[in-house]
């Protein structure tokens, strides 16, 4: 009678053991899968990536040279609205310009804090080069990531362009002093946009 007691007190004891293990394994959660590389374009629908979603982090890759987008200004005047995204670079300041207006105007700006010139006039000549004015007027500005400027205020421009393509502008920030800067015109080739993860 001892024995057949202690056999089913065993097998009690090994069905609860058993319904313990079941119920852990079903509590535990899932293995995550490993992280599967994923095409950086694939939301894009182009291999070049979108200009017009470029944002801090982003990395442009020009060909012989890659560089990194270190923070972007929003503007927009009236119903217009454009993006300027300041570059990570050894020397100097740059920056991409891109506006939908009603194609894809884009160039590449260097600022020139050697020049002693402000837009005061129909014409500005620089290096030999009569540059003629072009656009002229003020905007707001939204700051995003790193560009040395406050998060929001308001700007001046007044943009001119010489034979050839080649571009002149002044900025003037929240009542600032004149910043000119030298440019020229890209076309949807001349780089590649590699979005960043997040």
């Amino acid at each position: 009678m001892l024995l057949l007691l202690a056999a089913v007190v065993a097998a009690l004891v090994a069905a609860a053991v058993a319904v313990a293990v079941i119920r852990r394994k079903q509590r535990a959660p899932a293995p995550r899968p490993s992280a599967v590389p994923s095409d950086p374009f694939a939301d894009i629908g182009e291999t070049q990536g979108d200009p017009l979603r470029l944002k801090a982090g982003d990395m442009l890759d020009f060909g012989a040279e890659r560089t990194w987008v270190r923070g972007t200004l929003r503007l927009s005047e009236g119903g217009s609205v454009w993006a300027e995204h300041f570059l990570e670079v050894d020397s100097g300041r740059r920056w991409l310009s891109v506006e939908q207006d009603p194609d894809l105007q884009m160039a590449l700006w260097t600022g020139r804090p050697d020049l002693d010139l402000t837009p005061h006039g129909r014409e500005v000549e620089l290096d030999g080069v009569r540059y003629r004015l072009t656009e002229r007027g003020s905007a707001s500005y939204r700051s995003e990531g790193t560009t040395g400027l406050r998060a929001a205020g308001g700007m001046d421009y007044a943009d001119y362009e010489a034979p050839g393509g080649r571009l002149l502008s002044f900025e003037r920030f929240d009542h600032g002093r004149w910043e000119p800067s030298t440019g020229t015109p890209l076309g949807r080739a001349a780089f590649t946009v590699f979005p960043s993860g997040d």
